[in-house]
């Protein structure tokens, strides 16, 4: 059973930014696509990104683009979301899910909550 867990969730000012980490024990992330999910209070999961397994492809909502980026790190066990230029909206947990496609989930982390707030 692949288990994920998120990092680097936090309190951060508008504008200001957080890099998230879903990593991987025992497995590598390889063989699966990663995507990123936010639920904010009262509102339904969205995807927020994903990259293939091959890492080739990236994928972004609108509301994220040229703000996030996605990539996968060399140890090949773990997946980041870079985030800046954080607004209040973004406020919500992040979860990482694994799947065989981008926004196909089979396994999810547990979140990590980011509050953006001055």
């Amino acid at each position: 059973q692949l288990q994920l867990v998120e990092s680097g969730g936090g309190l951060v000012q508008p504008g200001g930014s957080l890099r998230l980490s879903c990593a991987a024990s025992k497995f590598t992330l390889d063989y699966y696509a990663i995507t990123w999910f936010r639920q904010a209070p009262g509102k339904e999961r969205e995807g927020v990104s994903c990259v293939s397994s091959s890492g080739g492809r990236k994928t972004y909502a609108d509301s994220v683009k040229g703000r996030f980026t996605i990539s996968r790190g060399n140890t090949k066990n773990t997946v980041y979301l870079q985030m800046n230029s954080l607004k209040p909206e973004d406020t919500a947990v992040y979860y990482c899910a694994a799947g065989y496609v981008c926004y196909d989930v089979v396994y999810w982390g547990q979140g990590t909550q980011v509050t953006v707030s001055s």
